[in-house]
């Protein structure tokens, strides 16, 4: 049932408590961190609303009416509910506040969520954070069923009950054994690549699937071949750099190995590989707390274009 028009707001009938109390308009004012005229207007409103004087104004301060007395009795139990429930809702926020569950795209989990978390830790110390890392529809599926606040995903795709907004960017690029003819070459056509079985992630994987697309957009027609699916990106990366195939992995994931020489990434000509890291939330839910501010630093805190252009520099 709705309350009617003529209840006062619950800071009125503080202020006019207070007022009572330290028996001075100013005075309440002062305890309330407004001025005296904002407090004499707050009073005004009051006795609009009510329809009767609520305070005698004298040289010596201020006192109730015997209608003020009457509605600051009834005003008590109010305020203290409201008290209550303020107490009530600090409860709930803190108990919010005191863990987080991320879900990641391997990517991000293994070389961008570490920094992320420094950051979040200086902002929430006392925030218990788990992280669960999967594929992007593994991680689309976690944050669907509630299991995860938030997540992270590298894939292109949309993913249907989701909110979908860009963190960062970066960059796939091919990465081979040093030994290979387009290592020494430094660069590789589209077309000998798409007609190359490669050492791929496992189908969900969102690096995958944005190689896969982008290079079908390039080629019409074009069907991927597989010369081995694995699901973690160091077993790819010990496999390329045993000269069992190629592969295409994000700039992030490889730019130690080709700064040691141990992989190399030829130019790929003819193909723009790069591509937006995304966060995902429930659709119609706004982040809060801990999920709010790891947002925020994601966004703040992301690779750019340019930086992942910057590091994947051809071997």
């Amino acid at each position: 049932m709705p309350l009617s028009p003529r209840v006062p707001d619950l800071a009125a009938l503080d202020l006019l408590l207070s007022v009572i109390e330290l028996g001075s308009l100013g005075r309440a004012a002062r305890a309330h961190g407004i001025s005296q005229p904002s407090a004499s207007s707050r009073i005004r409103y009051l006795e609009k609303l009510v329809g009767v004087p609520v305070l005698e104004r004298g040289a010596l301060g201020s006192r109730p009416t015997p209608a003020g007395a009457l509605i600051a009795e009834w005003a008590r139990g109010v305020i203290d509910a409201a008290g209550q429930l303020d107490a009530g809702i600090d409860t709930l926020r803190a108990e919010r506040d005191s863990h987080l569950r991320v879900a990641a795209s391997q990517t991000i989990a293994e070389y961008l969520f570490p920094g992320w978390l420094m950051t979040l830790r200086t902002a929430a110390p006392d925030t218990a954070i788990a992280l669960e890392s999967g594929n992007s529809v593994e991680v689309a599926q976690a944050v669907l069923d509630g299991k995860d606040a938030i997540g992270f995903v590298e894939s292109p795709q949309n993913f249907r009950g989701l909110e979908s907004h860009t963190v960062a960017r970066d960059r796939l690029v091919v990465v081979v054994a040093p030994q290979h003819p387009w290592a020494r070459r430094g660069w590789v056509e589209l077309a000998d690549l798409a007609a190359t079985p490669l050492i791929q992630r496992e189908t969900g994987s969102g690096t995958r699937t944005w190689f896969e697309n982008a290079v079908a957009r390039a080629i019409p027609g074009w069907e991927p071949t597989v010369a081995l699916e694995l699901s973690s990106t160091t077993a790819i990366k010990t496999a390329v750099a045993s000269g069992v195939g190629p592969s295409v992995l994000s700039s992030l994931a490889v730019a130690a190995e080709i700064t040691a020489g141990t992989l190399a990434s030829p130019t790929i000509t003819g193909l723009d590989l790069t591509r937006t890291l995304r966060a995902i939330w429930p659709s119609g839910q706004r982040l809060t707390g801990p999920a709010r501010d790891l947002y925020a630093i994601a966004r703040r805190t992301g690779p750019s274009t340019e930086a992942a252009h910057a590091g994947s520099s051809p071997a």
